[in-house]
């Protein structure tokens, strides 16, 4: 594209030496040589194959050194565009053969062949250039007379005129022969940019820095400049005079490029990409990063940006803990952004799992068509050997490593070992997965935790009849028992309560030690109570991701439900999520759940999943009611401890007492509430200040 003299004079400045910037005229591409050799330019491009490196089968030439020279290739006197001229310098590689029988070797073995070998050496030199989005390459013939040529000594260079380029543009230069006898030679220079665009940080924001003049009419474009696919705009304007332009951190990616030209027709577009080593920008692309599991065995990563990462398959048990990795079958290549690809498994099944992972990190999991298939099964993931011979040895995946069957382990797959090959022979197993070597197979548990059960049953029979017999015994004693156990039940102490999990954003020490007496006063009522202040430890052993997904899970498989309670930190993760989709980039603890599920509540909100698993509050004086985010009012939100006696009904749901019971508990945790409310609402400053995550939850105890 041409470009305006004035572009040309502030990228380059106006020194003298700029001033006196070679001029091409025409739009051929041409080569010559230092004197000694003798080149030729191939019409057209070729393509760039450099093939193997093979043995020179005597002395060859070979290009030792690239060097570049920027000049202007005019189609008139004026219009220009900036190109770069590449020279070659070679040398000889290899040495001459004497050889040993003249009459056999020798000239005068064939004279007419002979001569004319010896009298030249011969190359074709490759010259490939990159320069995003234009990639070339062209061959030249070189040749050299032996006379001329000694082994290790240069023998002069021969120079291509030449690879037009943009203002700012990276280029990369490779050369090598063909055949190619070493190594490719490479440079890398980077053009003059426009000096009136730079980009400066300050805090969270960054700035755009346009000092151009008053009257200057220019376009600036912000995309997203993907390797594996076209590049995707984000963000265009025309604009005049000096413009500085603030972006959010949270906007930041790695490929987040900048693009300006001056509205002139023909006009060069500067580029920049400035953000590719920013750490905020990879913690973004991470967060905006979703994993998909498409029906009927297809996966998919999107992601803004290509990602540096690798994809596993593993085997999630069920009652948590973490997912174990298996060899096969997903080979672990650099994962392709934004492409569906195919599992190559025979059947699928509830209990396999992708993870995603950077640089050894667990980055994002999900679990084989949870929706279609359903829960995680109790079934036991068999990994088949197979030997010469049609020998083949079996061993049980379990969390302990893979047990072989038959063992003396005192492991469940060692002690049903027996009855885990009869299922296999049998046919009682779904294979999962197989090629020459090994295979994967899950045989469902079911039978042996009924068979177990039936024993169980069996003891309560037994229970039961020595009770009846007491019953005879004393009558009186057991009547007066059963009495006070029926007042008990009256009372609302059922032997099992409800699931409850709490969700929060770990602001301060001091909205803790009240979300922890939120969770103390609800254990003394018939409810269960997962929250992550009682489960330090395990979340460091898994992580708060793992740890997130199975609490969630187990809380939603036995009916709880999941309580979000907002706090202003939240309330601001949420507008954040709502409005830019991705989460904000505050450091959170290694023990913060809350922010390890924002991905997870919102998509049940947007579809319609959320009434009936989810229900919200917030405490009186720390947040105002209109606070909440709409989106999250299509479940109950109430208000603590105000509104303590309907949060308690909803919790407790068709179990809940009589009214007159219920208002004596909401008493109770009134109480247990508010000496930490009135310290909190009392300490200095306002609460809930860092910008926490969104609402998301999993469940466990």
């Amino acid at each position: 594209m041409p470009v305006p003299w004035f572009l040309l004079s502030l990228a380059l400045g106006r020194s003298p030496m700029v001033l006196s910037l070679e001029k091409l005229m025409g739009p051929q591409d041409t080569a010559r040589c230092s004197p000694g050799l003798s080149c030729h330019l191939w019409d057209g491009d070729v393509l760039c194959l450099p093939g193997s490196i093979v043995s020179a089968p005597g002395p060859v030439l070979v290009p030792t050194r690239l060097q570049t020279e920027l000049v202007l290739r005019c189609h008139q006197e004026t219009d220009c565009d900036l190109c770069v001229r590449v020279a070659i310098h070679l040398a000889v590689h290899g040495h001459w053969e004497e050889p040993k029988d003249e009459d056999k070797f020798g000239i005068a073995a064939d004279p007419e062949l002979e001569e004319p070998r010896n009298a030249f050496l011969q190359a074709q030199v490759v010259l490939s250039f990159q320069a995003y989005p234009a990639a070339r390459c062209v061959l030249l013939e070189v040749q050299v007379r032996a006379a001329l040529a000694q082994p290790g000594q240069s023998v002069g260079s021969v120079v291509f005129d030449c690879f037009e380029a943009a203002l700012g543009a990276e280029v990369r230069l490779w050369s090598y022969t063909q055949p190619r006898y070493q190594k490719e030679l490479n440079l890398t220079q980077q053009l003059p940019a426009l000096p009136w665009l730079s980009v400066s940080a300050d805090g969270d924001d960054v700035h755009l820095v346009l000092d151009v003049s008053e009257e200057q009419h220019f376009g600036l474009s912000l995309y997203w400049n993907q390797v594996q696919g076209p590049t995707k705009p984000w963000w265009h304007s025309n604009l005049t005079g000096p413009q500085n332009i603030t972006l959010n951190h949270t906007d930041l990616f790695p490929c987040l490029c900048i693009q300006v030209w001056p509205l002139e027709p023909d006009s060069v577009r500067t580029s920049l990409c400035p953000f590719r080593e920013d750490p905020r920008a990879h913690r973004n692309l991470w967060r905006a990063a979703r994993l998909r599991l498409l029906p009927p065995r297809g996966w998919q990563l999107n992601a803004p940006c290509s990602l540096l990462a690798e994809a596993t398959l593993c085997w999630q048990a069920p009652g948590g803990g973490p997912c174990q990795s298996l060899v096969p079958p997903l080979s672990r290549a650099n994962v392709t952004v934004n492409k569906t690809l195919e599992l190559p498994l025979l059947n699928a099944h509830p209990n396999l799992c992708v993870q995603v992972s950077s640089w050894e990190k667990l980055q994002l999991q999900e679990c084989l068509w949870a929706d279609s298939l359903g829960a995680l099964k109790d079934d036991l993931l068999l990994v088949e050997t197979r030997g010469p011979q049609d020998n083949r040895s079996l061993c049980a995946l379990e969390p302990s490593g893979c047990t072989p069957l038959l063992s003396r382990a005192s492991t469940r797959a060692a002690r049903l070992g027996e009855q885990l090959l009869q299922d296999l022979q049998s046919g009682q197993c779904l294979q999962l997965w197989e090629d020459d070597l090994r295979a994967l197979w899950a045989c469902p548990m079911d039978k042996y935790v009924h068979q177990r059960w039936a024993l169980v049953w069996l003891a309560c029979l037994l229970l039961a009849s020595v009770l009846f017999l007491l019953f005879l015994f004393k009558k009186d004693h057991v009547k007066g028992w059963l009495r006070l156990l029926k007042e008990d039940l009256r009372a609302g102490a059922a032997p099992r309560g409800r699931a409850a999990l709490l969700l929060y954003s770990a602001e301060d020490a001091g909205f803790e030690r009240l979300v922890g007496a939120l969770a103390s006063a609800l254990c003394q009522l018939p409810l269960r109570v997962a929250v992550d202040l009682w489960s330090r430890r395990e979340l460091s052993a898994q992580g708060p991701l793992a740890w997130f997904h199975a609490q969630r899970r187990q809380t939603l498989q036995d009916g709880g439900v999941v309580v979000l309670l907002f706090s202003p930190g939240a309330v601001a993760l949420c507008h954040e999520w709502l409005q830019d989709g991705a989460a904000a980039s505050a450091p959170h603890g290694p023990h913060d759940a809350f922010a390890a599920s924002l991905s997870c509540v919102l998509p049940d909100f947007l579809q319609g999943r959320a009434p009936g698993r989810y229900v919200g509050a917030y405490f009186d004086g720390l947040l105002h009611p209109e606070a909440v985010p709409a989106l999250f009012r299509s479940v109950p939100v109430f208000s603590l401890p105000s509104q303590l006696p309907d949060f308690l009904g909803t919790l407790q749901g068709p179990a809940a007492p009589r009214p007159g019971r219920l208002g004596e508990r909401a008493k109770q945790v009134s109480r247990a509430l508010q000496p930490a409310l009135d310290q909190l609402l009392q300490a200095p400053g306002a609460p809930g200040a860092p910008g926490a995550p969104g609402d998301c939850t999993r469940d466990g105890t």
